[in-house]
């Protein structure tokens, strides 16, 4: 499920345009570049009020452990709160300086630090002379990319390109320099949501400024800002003592504890760990144009371009649709009234679920931090919250909507084949040296077969994972995949000859097929 594909990009976009207006309106004339507040702080009173028992609700409606909120109105925070525990079996409880993983809200916050770094002009520098091995397919698209398309996702990679590369165990160097042989759709003409593009373009930055990304991130943006628990590498999230442990939800709907995601490969897009506390100091700098109590963090103009859609992510597919469109790091929409919404979803499926949705015409924010996998709660707290500021109560029950899409997304990966049961004609494998050996992939590297504990395995990766092959009928096999875009069982199938297999999920852009070279 990776972060979440449809939600964290263009589908929470469509579900907040999806709320009704609070009265019919009239054909209106060309809205004003900023229209003025509809909100008061009574309604704002309103909707914060509801919190505590909105999130109390959904924790015990799904059993999610963990949840800590922010909100920001018009430079001041007007909720700040943790609830429930760190980690399922502790005591420890969540509060607001409980540091969370924030997956692909990282993605703004990037774009915050790119801003800050780099400026106005910056968006537009091409990546390719700062990263000479960060190259695509097309050497012209290569040498016109800028960082602002790699950021808007319209370079014209596939979509969550290399992440299958992170799940094997490569490090941000190889994947960005083997994004070279995933195939192109036309450039600034399409797009496709691409960690490793983005972190491939904070990445340019970073060695334009001559530091790592980690440490150009704490000295633009987390220092000045005061962001003391915000970091974004991995050691830090692990070696803080006040740190929301992940959790995943059991066939049997308990939550466990079960994995540990370290997202240092691509930090940028995904690799924020942050508290509730820290993220309103953001929200307030993203609200008030750059400045903190006066001081100017990021440049105003070069922060407002983060808030211009720059491609569209997810075109109008009804008459009374809502086009949502992806800005710089932004999901960017505009509401009835013609006003600038921006959002984003963070979500791992080894256990991390966030939220952030601001409408700055009305200084208003929020930001909602989860440590489980996502069933929903983030995003739906978002979204009753802005109903009620708007229309006094929630429009819809949010939830089972939300989830569903989630659970949409978590299958749309998987085989159409059953390996679990094999054909009643399954024919008989051959024997195991007819399988066994080493075979090569220029994007994925070596792969190796080998005979163990009567059986055959397979092993992949750089610090090689091990699998353990099922046969299903003749030259194919199966295992179960593991790690962030895992898709339950895959198939691995053997040519006749033996000179070539084929992984059925690695296969999704073509790029699958290992040739053997030894036996």
């Amino acid at each position: 499920m990776g972060t979440v594909r449809w939600l964290a990009t263009a589908g929470l976009v469509a579900l907040m345009g999806a709320a009704p207006s609070p009265s019919p309106s009239p054909t209106p004339e060309p809205p004003p570049a900023q229209p003025p507040p509809v909100l008061d702080r009574a309604d704002v009173d309103r909707a914060v009020g509801r919190l505590d028992a909105d999130v109390a609700a959904m924790m015990k409606r799904t059993g999610v452990p963990g949840v800590s909120v922010a909100v920001v109105y018009q430079g001041k925070v007007v909720h700040l709160e943790g609830y429930g525990v760190r980690e399922v079996g502790k005591s420890a409880r969540v509060d607001a300086d409980t540091v969370f993983q924030l997956a692909s809200v990282s993605k703004p916050i990037a774009s915050t630090i790119v801003s800050g770094a780099v400026g106005v002009e910056g968006w537009q520098k091409p990546v390719a002379p700062e990263l000479p091995e960060f190259r695509l397919k097309d050497p012209w698209v290569t040498s016109h990319m800028t960082v602002a398309d790699l950021f808007s996702h319209r370079s014209g990679l596939p979509d969550h390109a290399g992440d299958l590369l992170e799940d094997l165990g490569y490090d941000r160097d190889y994947i960005l320099a083997h994004l070279r042989y995933e195939p192109l759709a036309p450039f600034r003409a399409s797009y496709a949501y691409t960690n490793f593009g983005l972190t491939g373009a904070a990445e340019a930055v970073a060695v334009e400024k001559g530091v790592a990304w980690e440490k150009l991130a704490e000295d633009t943006l987390y220092g000045p800002a005061g962001m003391n628990d915000t970091s974004s590498a991995f050691r830090d999230f692990e070696e803080n003592p006040d740190r929301a442990v992940g959790h995943v939800k059991e066939p049997d709907g308990t939550w466990k504890a079960r994995y540990v995601r370290d997202p240092d490969a691509q930090s940028p897009a995904g690799g924020v760990s942050s508290s509730a506390r820290d993220m309103a100091v953001w929200l307030r700098l993203q609200l008030a144009n750059g400045t903190l109590d006066g001081r100017e963090i990021v440049d105003a103009e070069a922060l407002e371009l983060t808030h211009h859609p720059e491609s569209v992510a997810s075109p109008a597919r009804a008459p009374a649709g809502r086009t949502g469109f992806y800005g710089l790091g932004w999901n960017v929409s505009y509401d009835d009234e013609g006003r600038l919404r921006l959002s984003h979803t963070g979500a791992f499926a080894e256990g991390a679920h966030t939220n952030v949705t601001m409408l700055p015409g009305e200084e208003l924010g929020i930001v909602v931090l989860t440590n489980g996998a996502p069933v929903g709660v983030a995003d739906a707290v978002a979204l009753d919250f802005f109903d009620t500021a708007q229309e006094g109560k929630p429009s819809r029950d949010w939830m089972p909507l939300v989830n569903a899409l989630y659970e949409q997304e978590a299958e749309a990966g998987r085989s159409d084949t059953d390996y679990a049961h094999p054909p009643a004609d399954a024919s008989a494998a051959k024997s195991a040296d007819a399988y066994t050996g080493t075979y090569t992939n220029d994007y994925y590297g070596r792969m190796t077969v080998a005979e163990a504990d009567g059986g055959l395995v397979l092993r992949l990766g750089p610090e090689p994972q091990t699998y353990r092959l099922t046969h299903y009928s003749g030259d194919t096999f199966s295992f179960p995949t593991r790690g962030e875009n895992a898709v339950g069982p895959t198939g691995v199938t053997f040519s006749p000859d033996g000179r070539t297999v084929r992984v059925e999920y690695l296969d999704q852009e073509g790029l699958g097929t290992f040739t053997r070279t030894s036996s």
